[in-house]
């Protein structure tokens, strides 16, 4: 890891893909609580929605710069990437529209994040630039939001809380009461369209991946049950935060010399439990019908959301039961708005985090547990998420 040095760069963070929804939402959120000298730019290709975005921010956007970013125009983001030491991109879906700007970012050495919950696209940029992303020091560091920040946190926090040096065990129950946006829906839509290249993308990353001696690390996807501890019917969550842990284990030696970690959605009521697994079983078989994925995708375009007093109404809670060494924990991470106000919150302060905290040395593609663990969680602590330890055993 040689590294390239970014002192001379004319901003510390650019936020790309500024005026879509959560693009704004993470601009206001800086504008509102980035400390004093921070220099920051916000981007996209309309330049002049971006300068109303920026009159709209508190202070009237002073200080803050516009740049114009086009994912059809690769030059454009080679200067981004040029222009800053961290670039955070909420333009999706990503495996249609990311590639150029990881690897522009894997070239010039610069940290980049984004909110992306495409295992297929993490997977297709680890072989591709995690290895010239160690040569620069860049850090790639994918799923900054609700996907995957509160479990892969909240697991590196259960962890912490559990003897070292033996085989632990992990069960996340995921609770959430939110509305989604038309960005959401266009990447769930086009994710479950293309499970076949998927899964290929997957086996691809498990050639290139090294092997760990001594350790095992594992997320087997569970399988339906009545979960005690959560109090709740457990169904396996296929979504790719159990991918992120399993990542973050292979990484840190803390997760123990044999660790599993199993992803669940708590639902109390049976009825809803069977009715949701149903319906997301009808989106994936809409999802392979162009004409239905097309109908599907009007009901919310890109750029539409939640309205404010919907998302004031929304929560999440992630429970945690841990074991190993003879004990056993129960923690929680909670917040708000899961998929907008608190995704804004967690993308912005884990841009922040790599812009001003002492972190561990690493680059290459990276988790949030990995690069920025204790430091972000205590971000995310001060700025109002719950982490915290609810029972001991």
């Amino acid at each position: 890891m040689s590294g390239i040095d970014r002192t001379g760069r004319p901003y510390d963070l650019v936020l790309f893909g500024a005026t879509g929804f959560v693009g704004a939402l993470t601009a206001r959120y800086l504008a509102e609580h980035a400390p004093q000298g921070l220099r920051w730019a916000v981007a996209g290709r309309d330049e002049r929605r971006l300068e109303r975005l920026r009159e709209s921010l508190p202070g009237g956007g002073e200080g803050i710069g516009v740049l114009r970013a086009d994912v059809r125009e690769p030059a454009t983001l080679r200067a981004l990437a040029g222009h800053a030491r961290v670039v955070a991109t909420t333009v999706g879906p990503y495996v249609l529209h990311g590639e150029e700007l990881v690897a522009a970012c894997a070239d010039h050495g610069t940290d980049y994040l984004d909110l992306t919950g495409e295992p297929e696209f993490v997977d297709l940029m680890y072989v591709r630039y995690d290895a010239r992303a160690r040569e620069t020091g860049a850090r790639l560091v994918h799923a900054c939001g609700f996907d995957s920040v509160p479990h892969d946190l909240g697991v590196y926090f259960t962890v912490r809380q559990l003897p070292e040096g033996v085989p632990l065990t992990v069960d996340g129950y995921v609770t959430a009461d939110a509305a989604f946006s038309g960005g959401t829906l266009a990447s769930a839509l086009n994710q479950l369209s293309r499970s076949g290249r998927m899964r290929a993308a997957a086996r691809e990353r498990a050639r290139h991946e090294p092997r760990l001696p001594g350790r095992r690390v594992t997320a087997p996807p569970g399988a339906p049950r009545f979960a005690p501890e959560a109090g709740a019917w457990a169904l396996p969550l296929p979504t790719i935060d159990p991918q992120v842990v399993r990542r973050s284990a292979r990484a840190l030696e803390r997760y123990g010399p044999d660790f599993r970690y199993r992803h669940y959605a708590a639902v109390r009521h049976l009825p809803v439990a069977l009715g949701g697994a149903a319906a997301v079983g009808a989106l994936a078989v809409a999802a392979q019908l162009p004409p239905l994925r097309r109908r599907l995708s009007d009901l919310r375009r890109p750029g539409d959301g939640p309205s404010p007093q919907k998302r004031a109404e929304s929560w999440f809670r992630v429970r945690f039961a841990g074991e190993g060494g003879g004990e056993r924990v129960y923690t929680e991470v909670a917040g708000g708005d899961p998929g907008y106000d608190e995704t804004a919150k967690m993308f912005a302060e884990a841009a922040l985090c790599l812009v001003f905290d002492e972190l561990p040395p690493t680059a290459g593609q990276v988790t949030t547990a990995e690069a920025m663990g204790d430091a972000l969680t205590g971000r995310l602590r001060a700025a109002g998420i719950t982490f915290r330890v609810a029972a001991r055993r």
